[in-house]
């Protein structure tokens, strides 16, 4: 067990690096945000919401995906969407780093927990069960609460416009469509404050 012991060493090192790995985001306290602080508020929106939702969810695939999603990014790092948005080469090595870094955490881990966590991550990334919808657009709505919740100095001109095209990750759920229009409303009266105190 102990040489067991010491490869789930190995991972838990990995994930590390999401620790110190930034995202786009800021927090309101003014310090750039980590994808390991992204991945765990996401979990926990995960455990708050999935109660309420229209439709039973498998909260145990639900949480690891959640976790799993952004594992890559110890490897890969973190690119924002609107960076790989209107640029199909970059959008194309940004999966292909991603699908290695995949690869290599499934041989890390190793056996059948390697090879559920290499499902979940594709599962995640095709966006076709319900688990993968839901774990997607609470990655989105994480984003945007955070986005709300720092400097609005600290958004790019295109974050605005994103601001309110959250639909499009929720229309399949009523019941995150609703939380998307909270957290929309949010975003609006931030902008409109900024604009009448600029």
């Amino acid at each position: 067990m102990k040489e067991k012991f010491k490869q789930m060493m190995e991972v838990i090192h990995l994930s590390e690096k999401l620790k110190y790995e930034l995202r786009h985001s800021w927090l309101s306290n003014g310090r750039q945000e980590s994808v390991a602080e992204h991945t765990w508020r996401l979990s926990l929106m995960a455990m708050l919401v999935g109660p309420h939702l229209e439709r039973e969810v498998d909260t145990l695939k639900l949480l690891k995906m959640t976790i799993i999603h952004d594992l890559v990014e110890a490897e890969a790092g973190d690119i924002p969407a609107f960076d790989t948005q209107n640029d199909q080469q970059a959008k194309e090595l940004k999966e292909q780093n991603e699908e290695q870094a995949i690869l290599n955490i499934r041989e890390l881990v190793s056996g059948e927990q390697g090879a559920e966590w290499y499902h979940l991550w594709h599962e995640f990334e095709a966006k076709e069960t319900y688990e993968a919808k839901v774990a997607n657009a609470l990655d989105k709505l994480e984003a945007q609460i955070q986005h709300n919740e720092a400097d609005i100095d600290t958004w790019l001109p295109i974050e605005y416009d994103m601001s309110y095209m959250l639909g499009r990750h929720t229309q399949f759920s009523p019941v995150l469509d609703q939380l998307k229009d909270v957290i929309e409303e949010e975003a609006d009266k931030k902008i409109r404050q900024s604009t009448r105190s600029g």
